[in-house]
């Protein structure tokens, strides 16, 4: 009777243990797993443009990395064309814990505003400007007040190339704008600067925007090139005008619910991956973006040079209200780095 006892108690015991490995999650005493051994998980990764695009492509070399760097214990699933939502889907699951990354930009402004002033027209100079903030001191702020104010980690900034204007009307002087309806995303910064550029923007999420041109909802958007071609903008806009208006970037960012249930050695994998995907992506821009300006020409686009000076100096207004309302001192911090 005692044996059949202790063999109860011991095939009970094995169960138990095998229903707690095999969650399918991330560990959740959050000091993460167990001592000598890293519990299997599967993270999702989201992001809201196509698999031919940069991002995408990083995004694949970040969950390669992460399984190769963690022993095969983190898998990243890539999640691409908004197959997890939007922008703001994307950040509010990070928050709840449904979502683990997610590559996101401008929307951060609705949950830390001070990102609002990295999306200001004619902020940047050039993309040597853009590098030496975003890897800087006033990035790694950034990302820490980040995690403070929404607990979510920015793990690493991923640059872009710089937003241009696609239009079925021609616009060759800033008088041209007057009216033009454009989409723009849901941050405040790139509506006041187009309001004051003189056209009329529509905020409206990214994954409307080729149906919205198609119907005539609007006439116009502006985007990375990348960002153009890998959503076939080119099919429904005649041209494209080379504002250079935002140097932007997109932050590799991870849901702090997610990262305090990790092992520290799975932490370590994911934020060294993060690093090696960062220079990868950040090559693999440089490399596309004269092919890709070409490639939309050859696909029927006209191309537009355009005095951006004239431009820019509609936009100073807002520059300084934004600077007021959201951060002096990072502003000035970003206008003084050389």
């Amino acid at each position: 009777m005692f044996k059949k006892f202790a063999l109860t108690i011991m095939i009970a015991a094995m169960f138990l243990t095998a229903a707690c490995g095999n969650g399918g999650g991330a560990s959740s005493d959050g000091g993460g797993a167990a001592a000598g051994e890293d519990k299997h998980v599967k993270l999702r990764l989201g992001h809201i443009t196509g698999e031919s695009d940069a991002w995408h492509q990083g995004a694949l070399k970040f969950a390669e990395l992460v399984k190769e760097k963690s022993g095969g214990t983190v898998e990243v699933e890539v999640y691409p064309s908004s197959t997890l939502g939007n922008d703001r889907d994307l950040i509010e699951g990070m928050q709840m814990g449904s979502v683990d990354f997610a590559l996101v930009a401008g929307v951060l402004s609705n949950f830390h505003e001070p990102f609002s002033i990295l999306e200001l027209p004619y902020l940047f100079r050039d993309q040597e400007h853009l590098e030496k903030v975003l890897y800087g001191d006033v990035g790694a702020k950034l990302k820490a007040d980040l995690l403070d104010n929404a607990k979510i980690r920015g793990l690493e900034f991923w640059v872009r190339g710089p937003r241009e204007l696609t239009t079925n009307k021609k616009v060759e002087k800033i008088e041209d704008l007057k009216g033009i309806k454009i989409r723009v995303p849901e941050i405040p910064a790139s509506i006041e600067g187009w309001k004051a550029m003189g056209a009329a923007p529509t905020p409206m999420a990214f994954g409307e925007v080729y149906s919205s041109l198609q119907t005539g909802i609007i006439d116009a958007q502006e985007n990375p090139l990348a960002f153009i071609s890998s959503n076939k903008i080119q099919e429904v806009q005649k041209y494209l005008v080379m504002t250079n208006h935002v140097y932007g970037y997109v932050l590799l960012t991870m849901s702090d619910l997610t990262y305090e249930k990790l092992s520290e050695n799975q932490r370590k994998a994911v934020e060294e991956a993060a690093k090696e995907a960062t220079e990868f992506e950040n090559k693999l821009v440089a490399e596309q973006e004269e092919a890709l300006k070409a490639s939309l020409q050859e696909q029927g686009m006209e191309l537009i040079e355009v005095d951006t000076a004239q431009f820019a100096e509609k936009v100073k207004p807002v520059q300084e209200k934004f600077a007021a309302k959201y951060g002096q001192e990072l502003y000035d911090s970003i206008i003084a780095a050389q």
